[in-house]
């Protein structure tokens, strides 16, 4: 077995939380929200770490606005940069923001290898940003993250829900904690997946027009709709905060 495997436990040993936000297609606000979820936790004085996860399209340090894509500082492992008062680590401190062609194994590698050797703090929450879709890097966090809860984002889309619907019930089958649902970019303010997933919906996130604008500015994002529903939704303050 890779010795790498028994230390990951103990590394998140001092954390309270490990929530994933993931979904089932590219581009339908993950990040954005494992982003604004990472702000909101930290402004309400938790201790909070992200972890952007998507190896090939990292986009977490994009939106929080950080371009310090030095390597981290290393004390017996390696100490995430703080931003905006939380701890951080993306995949682009260690390819200064350039493209990363990974496959399989390397993906399987690079994970083991992050979790093993950084060295985060006592935290409340740790937010980790995931890929599209059930794949490899699902597959290993499932593996190497005991106590890790799922929070799903889906759009008002036939496609997207269909795609986060077999999501949703592989993580069932795996009997991972799932949070519940987010369905974002609704516009008009008209939910379509709550018909779908009575049992676990949250609630909508309205289409924000002020959004783009925004992007890279951590005070201006946190005035944002998307922030403030987000802020608002008692089911997910209740669990998280």
């Amino acid at each position: 077995m890779d010795p790498r495997i028994n230390v990951v436990e103990n590394r998140l040993g001092k954390i309270g939380r490990i929530i994933a936000v993931a979904g089932g297609k590219g581009g339908i606000g993950k990040s954005t929200i494992a982003s604004l979820l990472a702000l909101i936790l930290a402004e309400a004085n938790q201790k909070v770490g992200l972890l952007d996860l998507d190896f090939t399209g990292a986009s977490t340090h994009t939106i929080l606005g950080i371009h310090d894509f030095s390597f981290p500082d290393e004390d017996q492992g390696i100490i995430p940069p703080k931003y905006h008062g939380i701890s951080y680590i993306t995949i682009a401190n260690f390819t200064q923001d350039k493209g990363t062609p990974m496959r399989g194994h390397d993906i399987t590698n690079a994970i083991l290898e992050l979790l093993a050797i950084t060295r985060w703090d006592e935290l409340d929450y740790l937010i980790i940003d995931m890929p599209p879709g059930i794949n490899d890097t699902t597959l290993d966090i499932i593996r190497l993250i005991k106590n890790i809860e799922f929070c799903m984002v889906t759009t008002p889309s036939k496609i997207t829900t269909k795609v986060v619907r077999n999501s949703i019930n592989l993580l069932k089958e795996l009997d991972i904690p799932i949070l519940g649902l987010i369905e974002n970019m609704t516009y008009p303010a008209m939910p379509y997946a709550k018909q779908c997933f009575e049992g676990c919906y949250l609630g909508t996130i309205p289409y924000d027009e002020n959004y783009e604008a925004a992007i890279g500015d951590a005070e201006t994002l946190l005035e944002t709709k998307i922030a403030k529903t987000l802020q608002n939704f008692t089911m997910i303050c209740d669990k998280m905060c």
